[in-house]
């Protein structure tokens, strides 16, 4: 009972709606107060009602029967431009995601061995972030040339990478179920700031940043560090410049995928650029922040491993195509499909 409470909870705020979104959108008549009790763990719905719930809320029946998992501290980047509801909702999605994640590493008997290289590196300011970066660099063995898809990467080494269709105020999250970090990004945003966002929230995950200190500031500057290392930055432009000129600032985000603004950042933060030459930039970049026009990054980023897993699951037979298809969270003819363009 209480674990069906909580999973009909947790499907009605992945939706956004309230208890009379739910009432005024089930095809059986169900009243707000009856399913306050069916949440509350007071009350069981019949098979029919369960069947019209699970209906209304895209849900397979089965969704009510898995058992949920916790998340631990949620580190949102613009939590203040979201509304309440919209944060459940993402919060709830990331749930369901993961749950299903979860019992495909489980059906295949995968454990996750994710190890943390820079965690005895103590952080309180931006400059110290150098220093993490490069060990991360080297322990990985991520090399100094372009990361040519950094959600590949991260889920190489054992983080859990999520793309989210979620509202453009909504950039990133952070956070561990268990032992198993997990970063979540906006699937809309360009491949650059996919990019940025993903190494963004790996620094929320993996940095040990001192009480007090900036923890966004110190986490943008662990991005761009890992996209665009000292020794890369400093062969491409130099160690002192009174100028750089649009074209080599393109130039590099569209080998290394870091936008032009992040690549300024770097310079700035290395003391590589004059202060009249950074003002002169940042004011020409002022009306134009998505940098529409200044190229993009040749490479694409996208999360392969889930779906490669729940495609061995299926042709290893070792669930049904119903089965793999509600694991993959997609209808069934939409997964044959993926799965004979796959074969």
């Amino acid at each position: 009972m209480e674990a069906f409470a909580e999973r009909l909870k947790s499907a009605r705020k992945m939706k956004g709606w309230s208890l009379q979104d739910l009432s005024n959108n089930t095809a059986v008549t169900i009243s707000k107060q009856a399913l306050n009790k069916y949440e509350q763990g007071i009350m069981k719905p019949t098979g029919e009602v369960l069947i019209a719930l699970a209906k209304a809320l895209d849900v397979k029946p089965d969704y009510f029967l898995r058992d949920p998992v916790q998340l631990g501290a949620v580190e949102f980047r613009k939590s203040s431009a979201l509304s309440v509801k919209q944060i459940e909702s993402i919060k709830e999605k990331v749930k369901d995601h993961l749950e299903r994640y979860l019992e495909v590493e489980r059906l295949l008997d995968i454990k996750s061995r994710f190890s943390n290289p820079v965690k005895n590196i103590q952080i309180a300011e931006v400059e110290q972030v150098e220093k993490a970066a490069l060990k991360l660099i080297k322990d990985w063995n991520l090399g100094f040339d372009p990361i040519p898809n950094v959600i590949e990467m991260l889920e190489n080494n054992e983080v859990r990478v999520i793309e989210m269709d979620a509202p453009d105020a909504f950039d990133g999250l952070s956070t561990f179920v268990g032992d198993i970090p997990v970063v979540v990004i906006n699937k809309n945003y360009s491949v650059e700031r996919k990019r940025f966002t993903a190494l963004h929230e790996l620094g929320h995950l993996v940095l040990n940043i001192e009480k007090g200190a900036d923890k966004e500031r110190i986490c943008h500057a662990f991005a761009g560090a890992l996209l665009l290392p000292d020794d890369c930055l400093e062969k491409l432009i130099g160690t002192t410049r009174n100028n750089i000129a649009m074209g080599e600032l393109v130039s590099i985000k569209e080998q290394f995928g870091i936008s032009v603004q992040a690549i300024m950042m770097r310079a700035q933060l290395k003391g590589i650029i004059s202060k009249n030459a950074a003002a002169r930039f940042w004011k020409s970049i002022a009306a134009n922040k998505k940098e529409e026009g200044l190229g993009n990054f040749a490479g694409k980023e996208k999360s392969y491993r889930f779906e490669h897993l729940v495609f061995r699951l299926a042709a290893e037979e070792m669930v049904s195509l119903s089965k793999a298809a509600n694991l993959a969270g997609v209808k069934l003819a939409t997964f044959r499909e993926q799965l004979d363009a796959n074969a």
